[in-house]
């Protein structure tokens, strides 16, 4: 019974960091991804190559229309949203010959 502990225990302190090798979610950008992104800002308006003396404020008014594009392509396909157009206004129809659950009672 001690040796079967014992085994169990070495197998749980070999396991571990095994399982800590997992990939991590903040892992670094790819250069394609990179390369990507700055064919977006560059569609934008953006030109990297350029002297830009108002290089912070250029770079950023670039991602925010790539951003302003991104939201307007998805448009509201977010979880529990109401489609575009798909509201109405007015007053509720009427019905006919409708009557009271009650009715002849």
């Amino acid at each position: 019974m001690k040796t079967l502990i014992h085994a169990a225990l070495i197998a749980g302190i070999f396991a571990t960091p095994v399982a800590s090798f997992a990939q991590d979610a903040t892992a670094p950008l790819t250069r394609a991804e990179v390369r990507a992104d700055l064919i977006r800002v560059e569609q934008a308006g953006y030109r990297p190559a350029a002297k830009d003396v108002y290089y912070p404020k250029n770079i950023q008014a670039a991602e925010a229309r790539v951003q302003a594009q991104n939201d307007a392509a998805q448009g509201s396909t977010g979880v529990g949203g109401a489609p575009d157009g798909s509201s109405q206004a007015g007053a509720p129809t009427a019905t006919v010959n409708t009557h009271s659950i009650y009715f002849g009672h």
